[in-house]
């Protein structure tokens, strides 16, 4: 279970997608890497329904201690599982822009 509370993985989604967003499910996900499952990713991913767009987009999260990954919806990702590989491609051929996003601390109110 991811251990941050669902307003930084809202607070994520809205800053790095520019949509408020919806939980619709949690999802468990064990993914191996390798020939001989060298590595394993597991944990689980909560779907996010985004509210602003037209028609609806999908977006998957994760929490790795307190980072916040969001992986959209769209080819070739198309389940948790699929957003999980995604994203673990991008750090195994890096890109110039890492795509987490840190959580900020709550503000008092």
């Amino acid at each position: 279970m991811n251990e941050l509370p669902l307003s930084v993985f809202r607070h994520a989604i809205k800053t790095r997608h520019h949509s408020n967003a919806a939980l619709i499910k949690r999802e468990q996900v064990r993914e191996q890497f390798g020939e001989n499952a060298d590595w394993v990713w597991e944990g689980e991913v909560l779907v996010f329904q985004l509210l602003d767009f037209s028609p609806p987009l999908f977006c998957y999260a994760w929490s790795e201690g307190s980072s916040v990954t969001c992986v959209l919806q769209e080819p070739p990702v198309d389940s948790a599982r699929a957003a999980v590989r995604a994203s673990i491609a991008l750090f195994v051929v890096p890109e110039v822009e890492d795509r987490r996003i840190e959580p900020e601390e709550p503000r008092p109110p």
